[in-house]
């Protein structure tokens, strides 16, 4: 089985699919982490992110294993991602090898979990489950600037910049061309605005357990 999360910067989706994770018995890839892997890289050797023949040379050799550097959760990172996740190149290779990892699962996972802008639209269209987690602006907002704060010791003029890279990665996701970001019509819109993490994740659990028992699936 393969379920499929989407939505927004902050909107809670990576911990609720962690926690999905844990409870199905399934391999999660943040599949967000894969561009900012490669943005990383493009960071790395210097290349023009604009440029879709180099980033598209660089995207070829990028491994799951990559998501695993913490060094990937930067804002500076974060927005170049954004960037290169425009080039059709960069995306057709990466959604290739987020489908292997998808067909890569073995005992004793029973599935794949998949976070991301497009697994319900175009990564896994067939997805037994389909969540679409969002949140208001404002409160989203108010999450990244709090797990940056935790995270390191923010200077001023970066926590100040959060909301903004936030709204122009928004932009950039939703008015994209090529794979926007946009609920899958048969997906399970979950607001988590005002909802808790428990309360969030309990209420994902029920959706994806109504799915496998609709799919005839035994978990």
């Amino acid at each position: 089985m393969i379920i499929a999360i989407d939505g927004p910067a902050g909107a809670g989706k990576g911990t609720i699919s962690e926690y999905l994770a844990m409870k199905f018995d399934l391999m999660y890839l943040d599949t967000g982490l894969l561009y900012r892997a490669l943005a990383k890289r493009v960071m790395t050797e210097k290349v023009d992110p604009t440029d879709p023949i180099a980033v598209a040379n660089i995207a070829r050799t990028i491994r799951v294993e990559e998501v695993d550097d913490h060094a990937l959760r930067g804002e500076e990172i974060a927005a170049i991602a954004s960037q290169i996740a425009v080039i059709n190149e960069a995306r057709t290779i990466l959604n290739d090898l987020q489908r292997t990892f998808c067909r890569s699962v073995k005992p004793p996972y029973k599935g794949a979990i998949l976070d991301g802008r497009d697994i319900g639209t175009v990564i896994c269209p067939e997805a037994t489950c389909k969540l679409f987690i969002t949140a208001r602006p404002e409160i989203r907002n108010q999450r990244r600037l709090l797990e940056t704060q935790m995270r390191i010791d923010a200077s001023h003029e970066v926590v100040s910049s959060i909301s903004q890279k936030i709204a122009e990665r928004d932009q950039r996701d939703t008015a994209r061309k090529i794979a926007p970001l946009t609920p899958a019509p048969d997906a399970i819109i979950i607001d988590t605005s005002d909802l808790t993490i428990d309360e969030a994740c309990t209420k994902a659990a029920l959706y994806v357990e109504k799915c496998l028992l609709q799919s005839g699936n035994i978990y």
